[in-house]
């Protein structure tokens, strides 16, 4: 065993304060990502006295369901309040933070050698139950508490960055669709003068949807785009042919949710199994939208995403501008729209996995717009995806940098 190397019993102590006094009034679980969320548990006519209270700096787990998760829910309180937690949690502190930083040792928490060494103490129960005897005897190194608060702060560098870009793409994914309702929804976008156009006085006409501006009109969704399906034929990718690296990123359902493309979980293909598949190949400026099961969720394949080939499974469809490609923008805001879901939702076929079928989906009624106004929206559209997209592969590559100096806190030494 390497020396500096210690049994986490060494360093902590249990907390069993309890909410006699009634003062925490918010009650929270641990997520199994290993952060507190607010708890969905049914407490109506429970007695909130015996929940445990988690002060500022103390540590709370989930001990009951390891080996089934083969996760430990376990996480820092780093709120300036307390609150209560389940009865049935471990509450603990580090008995001297002038020898183990509460943050370092949240950092080896969230290592998944440290869950995959907490599932192989587990016991026999069909849950897998992780005793409080064995969690005290995993060990980790312990380096020179200088060491620990130098390692702590590179890591909230890359983490803080993390959540800074996130926070910056929720303002700019806020800005554009703000930005579609304001200019086809509310018919506010700028006239010839730059001013709003219908508080402006512009022209106005009615129509099936009430007044629209002059030159706008109703039709459907296969006037402006083609939708592609992916390939369902022979050649469909087998488990044994999908890999975590290689040619072509093959998308599924995860990939895909309701805030555009989510890259943290990819499998791919050669680039002979792609040369195989005839359909589901997407090109810059696409559309991808889920169309089995979880329906409705939509992704942009701008050319910020530094993957340069990728298809689709057969849960999804490509949509494609029919003329300017970049409109395409302008169909993803759409359909971003809570009104153009409600219409999808109206469509999806009865069955324990919803469908949205093709041919109704391109009959599905919309609002066109003079092109002009499709091509100035989308330009500028555009400028606001790119930089979200932009932010969102740096956070995947500051994502691997954090699990890289998770993985390498084994090899640390004074």
């Amino acid at each position: 065993m390497n020396s500096n190397y210690k049994k986490i019993r060494d360093f902590i102590q249990l907390v069993n304060q309890r909410n006699a006094d009634m003062k925490a009034t918010e009650l929270l679980g641990i997520n199994i990502d290993k952060f507190f969320m607010p708890s969905v548990a049914n407490v109506v006519g429970t007695d909130m006295s015996v929940y445990k209270i988690v002060k500022p700096g103390q540590f709370a787990c989930n001990r009951m369901h390891v080996g089934r998760d083969k996760k430990i829910p376990i996480a820092l309180s780093d709120k300036s309040y307390q609150f209560m937690v389940s009865p049935a949690y471990d509450v603990f502190k580090i008995t001297d933070e002038n020898i183990l930083d509460p943050e370092y040792l949240m950092m080896w928490f969230s290592r998944r050698e440290f869950d995959r060494n907490a599932w192989f103490y587990t016991d026999a129960d069909v849950r897998g139950g992780l005793s409080w005897d064995a969690f005290c005897s995993i060990e980790l190194p312990i380096p020179s508490i200088e060491k620990q608060r130098e390692i702590v702060k590179e890591y909230n560098t890359i983490v803080n960055r993390i959540k800074l870009n996130e926070q910056l793409n929720q303002k700019l994914e806020e800005t554009a669709q703000a930005l579609y309702k304001h200019w086809f929804v509310d018919f506010e976008f700028p006239d010839t003068d730059s001013l709003p156009y219908k508080s402006s006085g512009g022209k106005m006409v009615e129509s099936e949807l009430g007044e629209i501006p002059e030159g706008w009109r109703m039709g459907s969704l296969n006037e402006l785009i083609d939708v592609i399906d992916g390939d369902r034929g022979t050649n469909y990718p087998s488990i044994e042919e999908m890999f975590s690296n290689g040619f072509c990123l093959f998308l599924n359902a995860g990939n895909v949710t309701k805030i555009g493309f989510d890259f943290s979980r990819t499998i791919f293909i050669t680039e002979e199994k792609d040369n195989e598949l005839r359909k589901g190949k997407l090109k810059r400026n696409d559309i991808v939208l889920t169309s089995r099961g979880t329906v409705g969720n939509v992704g942009f394949y701008s050319k910020a995403i530094t993957f340069n080939d990728i298809r689709i499974n057969s849960g999804m469809v490509i949509m494609r501008a029919k003329e300017f490609s970049e409109s395409t923008i302008f169909i993803y805001s759409m359909l971003r729209n809570s009104e153009i879901k409600k219409a999808i939702e109206n469509y999806l076929s009865g069955s324990a996995q919803p469908q949205l079928p093709i041919k109704d989906l391109i009959k599905i009624p919309i609002l066109i717009p003079e092109k002009e106004r499709v091509v100035s929206f989308s330009r500028l559209i555009l400028k606001i995806q790119i930089q979200i997209d932009r932010m969102k592969i740096e956070n995947l590559k500051l994502k691997d940098f954090e699990d890289l100096l998770l993985s390498k806190l084994a090899t640390i030494v004074n």
